[in-house]
């Protein structure tokens, strides 16, 4: 009995880690950051700039990728006590607001990957956090929840496109409609005048 009440805890437990894990991974990360990120990645004064990281001090790097790491989570976990104390699209635009920093610090950490792993502890950090994603990755509930979201998206997709074929294609009804009305409206418009 015990056995299973604590089975059960754990699997409640590595659920909300899944969860929270894909809501950050597919929705915030792929969904808005990710393009945030090739887009700051894109930006020709950065790739300037990456060549005089390159030659940087290791230790100036560490200090200037902490402090923009540190402010990025504490907008996060600040973000999220907006969420719960009831004031949600404050928490929601600060959210968004630090996206463009976070995307900056994903890229100063790209760029400077060799020289931020000179620090043992760094390494030694980056490692482990790397194999709880591995570890996350490779629980069953994680895999189940993955193949569940593929299918809801493809899903949702194939809704998407239906829609868009039914309602929004050059020659569909629906827009020849609002075509047509477009039209009613101006003639009634310059008539009026």
């Amino acid at each position: 009995m015990l056995s299973t009440v604590k089975h059960r805890v754990i699997t409640l437990l590595q659920l909300i880690v899944v969860m929270i894990y894909i809501i950050f991974e597919e929705l915030i990360w792929e969904g808005i950051a990710k393009p945030v990120y090739t887009y700051v990645h894109s930006l020709k004064i950065l790739q300037r700039i990456e060549v005089k990281v390159h030659s940087a001090n290791p230790t100036l790097i560490l200090f200037v990728f902490v402090m923009l790491l540190a402010v990025v989570e504490a907008f996060g976990v600040y973000a999220g006590v907006l969420f719960v104390s009831g004031q949600v699209v404050l928490g929601a635009a600060l959210y968004i607001a630090k996206i463009p920093v976070a995307a900056f610090t994903f890229w100063l950490f790209r760029v400077t990957e060799d020289k931020l792993m000179q620090f043992g502890w760094f390494k030694w950090i980056y490692e482990k956090i790397m194999d709880g994603i591995a570890w996350l990755k490779s629980c069953e509930i994680y895999i189940r929840t993955m193949d569940r979201l593929k299918r809801v998206k493809t899903r949702v997709k194939e809704w998407f496109k239906t829609l868009k074929a039914k309602y929004f294609a050059k020659e569909s009804p629906f827009i020849t409609k609002i075509k047509q009305f477009y039209r009613v409206i101006k003639g009634r418009l310059r008539r009026s005048k």
